[in-house]
């Protein structure tokens, strides 16, 4: 039978929507089938009584490479958080800690923090630093270990990572032990010291949004699971598509059940908290996490500071995240929350719990320079975040990854 499409694109998450617009710009024929209602995978943005939630806190890091290919940021009025800005609550006082680079009137303060030493300080900033300066390569040609590892390795002591490196990093890692790899670790640093984090106004579904505007509507098919791929053809409840090349680019649990060859990929879980409040507990975008080793609640933040857009007027929006596959009751968030914010949060509104079990691979050390193949041989190829960094960035190179060894082959001769 002859092909009916040149490439079929299985799943419509950020690494399908890259591979689909690198395909459609080189002028090959393609088809994108998506299992659900909506295209972005797992970011997302409902609606719950006027106020946008998120699928889980997420934000946007401007340094990601590959956004700038594929959009114009303006066009998400992006609002922003304080830029290298952290809270830490340690007992009874809150210590901001900023850049100084980005904030030279917090560095006075950031100084005289009290978490951890000032050698402390002194050391991050120079990892920090190299990250931001080195060439990538450089970087993920370092000796590789956890992302624990690493931050012991530059000579930070347990109070700055125990109070501040852990809590922080386990939010963007979805990853309290830190046995993350140091190679991840390295481009984590350097996103954000290169880059300003913000959220779109219309919330993070206005990312995947963006990406797929230019593409045509009649080539994306929404709910239509698929039940089976082999070379050139796809199989779906209503029949099959016969091609020339399929590319599976859907979460690694459902990729590994088409793609049976593939490595099976632990994910970490993460759960968020929206809670709606007329007094906001802070008064900046600002990220607030805790420094007394509780091990509860990773991080907390005002959206509503960020981006006005998320709360009605006159209402303010906090999320809560928590890591980990055993998330606590509200009440018990609520009151933690008490402490952190050092306010009564009795008033304040719960709108909804969002779990996400499978938020972030698990990339634990050897990642290599981070780029798995995604080329499997015989017409089958494989995008995702588990085939590149853990994260949007990874999300959206690995699927243009991808659609550039699809045409590759699709190019060969013979």
């Amino acid at each position: 039978m002859p092909a009916e499409h040149d490439v079929v694109i299985v799943g419509g998450g950020l690494a399908g929507l890259a591979a689909a617009r690198r395909l459609h710009r080189a002028g090959v024929s393609w088809r994108l089938l998506e299992a659900g209602d909506r295209l972005g995978g797992r970011v997302a943005t409902d609606t719950v009584d006027g106020y946008l939630i998120d699928r889980g806190f997420q934000v946007l890091n401007t340094a990601y490479p590959r956004l700038g290919t594929l959009l114009d940021l303006a066009t998400l009025d992006l609002g922003w958080f304080t830029p290298g800005g952290v809270l830490v609550r340690r007992g009874a006082t809150v210590a901001r800690l900023v850049n100084p680079l980005r904030e030279p009137a917090g560095a006075a303060g950031t100084a005289r923090a009290g978490v951890g030493s000032l050698r402390d300080r002194l050391r991050f900033a120079a990892l920090a630093a190299g990250c931001a300066t080195l060439p990538p390569g450089r970087l993920l040609d370092a000796p590789e270990t956890t992302a624990e590892g690493a931050l012991r390795r530059a000579g930070l002591s347990d109070a700055i990572i125990e109070e501040l490196l852990r809590p922080f990093l386990s939010g963007v890692l979805v990853d309290r032990a830190l046995e993350t790899s140091s190679h991840v670790l390295a481009m984590v640093l350097r996103s954000f010291a290169r880059g300003r984090v913000g959220v779109p106004a219309q919330g993070m579904g206005a990312l995947p949004r963006a990406i797929a505007a230019p593409l045509p509507a009649d080539l994306v098919e929404l709910r239509t699971p698929v039940t089976g791929v082999d070379p050139h053809r796809v199989r779906t409840q209503a029949g099959e598509l016969r091609c020339r090349a399929v590319l599976v680019a859907v979460d690694p649990t459902t990729a590994g059940t088409l793609l049976p060859a593939l490595d099976r990929v632990r994910m970490h879980a993460y759960t968020t908290y929206y809670h709606a409040t007329d007094t906001p507990p802070l008064d900046e975008p600002i990220l607030l996490v805790d420094g007394d080793r509780r091990e509860l609640v990773a991080n907390t933040v005002v959206l509503s500071h960020a981006a006005p857009t998320y709360a009605p007027a006159g209402r303010h929006l906090v999320a809560t995240s928590v890591v980990g596959p055993s998330a606590p009751p509200e009440p018990v968030v609520r009151a933690e929350l008490a402490r952190l914010y050092g306010r009564p949060t009795a008033d304040w509104e719960h709108l909804t719990t969002v779990d996400v079990p499978a938020a972030l691979p698990a990339a634990p050390p050897p990642q290599g320079r981070l780029r798995k193949p995604v080329a499997l041989g015989g017409g089958l190829f494989v995008a995702g975040d588990h085939r590149d960094s853990p994260s949007i960035q990874g999300a959206l190179a690995s699927g243009w990854r991808a659609a550039g060894a699809v045409l590759a082959e699709l190019r060969a001769p013979g």
